[in-house]
């Protein structure tokens, strides 16, 4: 089968192009990825829909990959429990070749079929989780072998690739197809590949957020206070919502730890107000 992700480039003698003919060249093709992402919003749907489900019950969400589409998977799920204030290991990014490979390639490792599930067994999976595994090409055996392990025990599984009718795809009972054609460079799904997962897994995560309550009017009232930047935010956040001056939202907000909380107490101490 013909990958696109593999496809030549639609430009070509690209070390003769000027930097500003490169830039140009490659933000045209960037802005073909959202688009390709709106043909699979309905899939998206279904897949955050089942995802929000199986959370309610106690479940967790796992992100599986090689390469660039693991450390994508990692960087999504690092960031939810100071965006969201969600416990670390609600939401798991998994990497072929371990945590070392986050920083360097690890030779052969995504051609592990059986590693997958091995590394999906030391979190003592269950039938509440859900498994996502990313890969641009479609065909990463250790994402094959982890999706596959999956469906036996009836794990929910999907997956978030880049080319039609892929192996990973036939696996995952959920299917987000992402078709962005040929890369720039040829073959570098770093780049719009890369681009298309991160803005999916964007999506993904920050719609199950909203939806399991995390999220009020448009703030995150359960961010985690862990720099005076988020401190302000935070403070700030307090303050529009009381109608207090900004040292007294900034005393709330540290006494009670989180904006949600400091909001509560101060409402239920002051009803009328």
């Amino acid at each position: 089968m013909k990958r696109t992700t593999e496809a030549d480039s639609k430009y070509n003698s690209l070390e003769k192009m000027s930097v500003r003919e490169l830039l140009n060249n490659i933000n045209k093709e960037d802005k073909t990825v959202p688009l390709a992402i709106q043909k699979e919003i309905p899939k998206i749907e279904k897949l955050v829909n089942a995802i929000v489900k199986q959370m309610k019950l106690g479940g967790r969400l796992f992100y599986m990959g090689a390469g660039t589409s693991g450390r994508l998977g990692i960087v999504d799920a690092s960031e939810c429990p100071p965006t969201y204030g969600v416990p670390q290991g609600i939401v798991i990014g998994i990497i072929a070749g371990g945590d070392k490979a986050i920083r360097k390639a690890v030779e052969f490792a995504e051609d592990d079929t059986e590693q997958g599930w091995k590394d999906l067994q030391k979190y003592k999976i269950t039938k509440k989780d859900v498994v996502i595994g990313i890969a641009a090409s479609g065909s990463t055996p250790y994402v094959i072998g982890a999706l596959e392990a999956c469906n036996k025990i009836r794990i929910l599984t999907a997956c978030i690739v880049c080319n039609k009718g892929s192996n990973v795809a036939k696996v995952a009972k959920h299917k987000i197809e992402i078709i962005v054609g040929p890369e720039f460079v040829t073959g570098s799904t770093r780049m719009k590949s890369g681009t298309a997962q991160k803005l999916a897994l964007n999506m993904i995560s920050t719609s199950v957020m909203i939806k399991l309550g995390k999220v009020k009017g448009n703030k995150m009232v359960d961010m985690q206070l862990s720099n005076n930047k988020l401190v302000d935010r935070g403070t700030n956040m307090v303050a529009a919502e009381l109608k207090v001056p900004y040292k007294k939202a900034q005393e709330l907000l540290l006494k009670y730890g989180s904006v949600r909380k400091a909001v509560d107490y101060y409402k239920k101490v002051n009803p009328k107000k």
